[in-house]
């Protein structure tokens, strides 16, 4: 009983930082710029007089990890995974993965964007990124930071210039949703959180760069 009392109270810690600092980055509504002078990456295939870039083809999800399907998710084949030593240009954006940094962030809950090229590391090692717009409202981001509370292997940070108000990533997997109360976004954490499309199942989501 004292054990899920204190894990109730991190948790709800956990929540109520991240509502008092996304109430002062309302003030503000500055997102930082990351992943500046990145160097822009892309294999090119010449075949018959016509150029296709190497970039992750999306496709439509047959689901196969889950054995049922939830409707909107995209899937990406192709990715690479090799560690480089200078920051990445992904396609997708969020990036669904592809190389990445050494070092991954950890899992847990951020009022501030993370840095994308170790995100994508985290995302080798099965979590879930779930970003969102700087604008979202408060009461929509309790319910994303409570449930992030609750999964070790989560990611939760706003994300500039999204298409969406909320995505959730995985390895190869995406899901654009308007609401945190979107019954899908719960598929798909308890679908892909160290999910069978996990290239490194096992891996930590700690250790690494808090951010």
């Amino acid at each position: 009983m004292q054990l899920n009392s204190a894990r109730n109270a991190g948790r709800q810690a956990i929540v109520e930082a991240a509502r008092g600092q996304i109430k002062k980055d309302e003030r503000r509504r500055k997102i930082l710029v990351f992943g500046s002078g990145a160097v822009l990456v892309a294999a090119v295939l010449a075949t018959v007089g016509v150029v296709v870039f190497g970039s992750p083809q999306a496709e439509s999800d047959d689901n196969s990890a889950a054995g049922s399907t939830i409707e909107g998710v995209e899937s990406f084949s192709g990715l690479s995974r090799e560690h480089v030593l200078s920051t990445v240009a992904f396609p997708e954006l969020p990036p669904v993965g592809g190389d990445h940094s050494e070092d991954l962030t950890n899992c847990g809950v951020y009022t501030q964007p993370v840095d994308t090229w170790r995100a994508v590391h985290s995302l080798e090692h099965g979590a879930v990124w779930v970003t969102y717009r700087s604008d979202l409202p408060a009461s929509e981001l309790e319910v994303l930071a409570s449930n992030a509370a609750a999964n070790s292997y989560e990611i939760l940070s706003p994300y500039p210039d999204l298409p969406a108000p909320i995505i959730a990533t995985a390895w190869g997997k995406q899901l654009q949703i308007k609401s945190a109360s979107d019954p899908r976004l719960g598929e798909f954490l308890s679908t892909y959180l160290q999910g069978p499309q996990t290239p490194e199942p096992g891996a930590p989501c700690s250790g690494g760069i808090q951010g």
